[in-house]
């Protein structure tokens, strides 16, 4: 269970500043992660967006994430109609400097950006939007559990705060108990793919593009032709929303006709049905082109209707989907910030190697391991992959082979439509690297090729055998999380879930012959 110990505060942090209130008349600034009306005060709310230029210079985004943010910025303009001021500048910064009235922004969702608007001169900075639980609320809750500003010995369990959070917004509450009298039905919701080899929901909906699109397209062309910029990853056609409209459409869908599948099959991988029954909802969400709170709202009202027809959804899976989004999304982000900035540079195991240049170029075909060559393929064409695939198989690869965690965060941030700062520090550095020690998940994620091949049909057709660790068809994972272990015996040897994995290595009695191969392994393609 993830949990993180009290009293890691960064006081005094320019970018924990109080957030003042309101004042009237101001233009709200809106970054590209705010794009929703609930980032504004009133309907006709002047609006400023900044399209800056030098966002893709920083990194070396996937191309669809490029478009995705580009597309949607400039639908959100063509919304706002004459009540939007849009510049296309190189800077934050000197789009700032042509702006003379008073401005107003909520607060954003990265150290850098809140540094950005909080040492800006004249632009008021408010409370974040796009979340569930307020930071206030979250600080509160937190307090709680201290005794004079101390640890009180309680961890801040995220299952603690999704409870809490539940009964605080009264989502799948009957009076002051859970739905169905258990709060939690994530043990329903661990089955492996259907035998079949199927998808258990129908295929999503999907956007059309349109001539904004089309214009991003070549505005993205002729940057990279001229030299600007660079992308990784295949180009579209879009298949995310850029427009509530859009996303609302996409939630619908997914409530009539996916919702109900989700949950057994969530953390199943399929190698031919990647959408399986996953919302697809999570880079509408981070674009703040749907409130989290609503969606849950309306998640309850959906359940709650099946009811009443006599036709209910299963629990599992509406349970499961509402963890999700106000559980552990919002849990991530008030980490980032009670972690502090300097949480990103943990690296409690040592890893220090580098992304090897065929992950960083999505190069799929480089590799053998069925499963690792079908996720990273899926994220060359879609810039998407669902939580197990990014945690099992792409951060589990890069735990066993001892891979930079921030590099690794940072390779996550750029590859990924739905990668942002915020979300990837505490998810990659913490939970998927373990280079916190600790800190957010009490054992490493680390697994070898029985439970990819218990999850996926990956290993059926594999050069590499999950059930072998040593020779030519060992498999990379299996043999993988042996040499992990054994590099990082002494570092886990205090972690008490590690023990039983830890005595293991005694066992092998080929464990000196596995770990020569896998170090001459290294991060080569497997």
């Amino acid at each position: 269970m993830s949990s993180i110990d009290v009293g890691r505060s960064v006081d005094g942090d320019p970018a924990t500043a109080v957030f003042g209130e309101q004042a009237p008349g101001t233009t709200r600034w809106c970054f590209a992660d705010q794009l929703g009306p609930h980032f504004l005060d009133h309907p006709d709310q002047p609006v400023l967006l900044v399209e800056s230029r030098a966002v893709f210079r920083r990194m070396r985004f996937h191309r669809q994430k490029a478009h995705l943010v580009l597309s949607a910025l400039r639908h959100r303009a063509a919304e706002l109609g004459e009540r939007v001021t849009y510049l296309q500048t190189d800077t934050y910064g000197q789009a700032l400097d042509q702006v003379r009235e008073p401005l107003s922004v909520c607060a954003p969702t990265s150290w850098g950006s809140r540094d950005l608007v909080l040492r800006r001169p004249g632009v008021q900075v408010l409370a974040a939007r796009g979340f569930v639980t307020s930071e206030a609320d979250f600080a509160a809750w937190a307090g709680r559990r201290t005794r004079g500003g101390r640890p009180s010995g309680r961890r801040l369990l995220m299952e603690d705060f999704y409870r809490d959070a539940r009964r605080r917004h009264d989502v799948l509450m009957d009076g002051a108990e859970p739905l169905g009298g258990t709060w939690n039905l994530d043990h329903d919701n661990r089955e492996p793919p259907p035998a079949d080899g199927r998808s258990p929901a129908p295929e999503p909906w999907w956007p059309v593009e349109d001539e904004i699109d089309e214009r991003v397209r070549a505005d993205l062309d002729r940057w990279e032709a001229d030299g600007d910029v660079s992308f990784v990853g295949d180009d579209g056609p879009r298949l995310f929303p850029v427009t509530q409209a859009e996303a609302r459409t996409r939630l619908e869908d997914f409530l009539a006709h996916r919702l109900g599948a989700f949950g057994p099959h969530e953390d199943a991988m399929l190698a031919g049905e990647r959408w399986l029954a996953h919302s697809l909802i999570s880079p509408a969400l981070n674009l703040g082109l749907l409130d989290p709170a609503e969606v849950v709202h309306r998640v309850d009202a959906v359940y709650r209707e099946s009811l009443a027809a006599g036709d209910p959804l299963p629990l599992n899976s509406v349970e499961g989907f509402t963890r999700q989004v106000m559980g552990w999304r919002d849990y991530i982000w008030h980490l980032y910030w009670y972690l502090g900035r300097d949480y990103r540079h943990g690296n409690a195991l040592a890893a220090h190697e580098p992304v090897p240049d065929w992950m960083t170029e999505l190069d799929d075909g480089a590799v053998d391991a069925a499963c690792l060559s079908g996720v990273l393929g899926d994220v060359r064409r879609d810039g998407w992959v669902h939580h197990i695939p990014r945690l099992m198989v792409l951060g589990n690869y890069a735990l066993q082979r001892g891979i930079d965690p921030l590099a690794m965060a940072d390779w996550f941030h750029a590859s990924f439509v739905d990668g942002y700062d915020w979300v990837m520090v505490a998810n990659v550095v913490g939970m998927s690297q373990h280079a916190d020690g600790g800190v957010l998940a009490t054992k490493p994620y680390a697994a070898g090729g029985a439970y990819i091949d218990r999850m996926s049909d990956y290993c059926g057709g594999c050069r590499y055998d999950p059930k072998k660790r040593l020779g030519d068809d060992a498999c990379p994972f299996t043999a993988g999380y042996w040499g992990f272990l054994e590099r990082n015996r002494e570092r886990l040897a205090g972690n008490q879930r590690m023990r039983q994995p830890l005595s293991g290595l005694g066992r092998l009695k080929d464990l000196d012959a596995v770990v020569e191969q896998e170090q001459r392994r290294g991060t080569q393609p497997p």
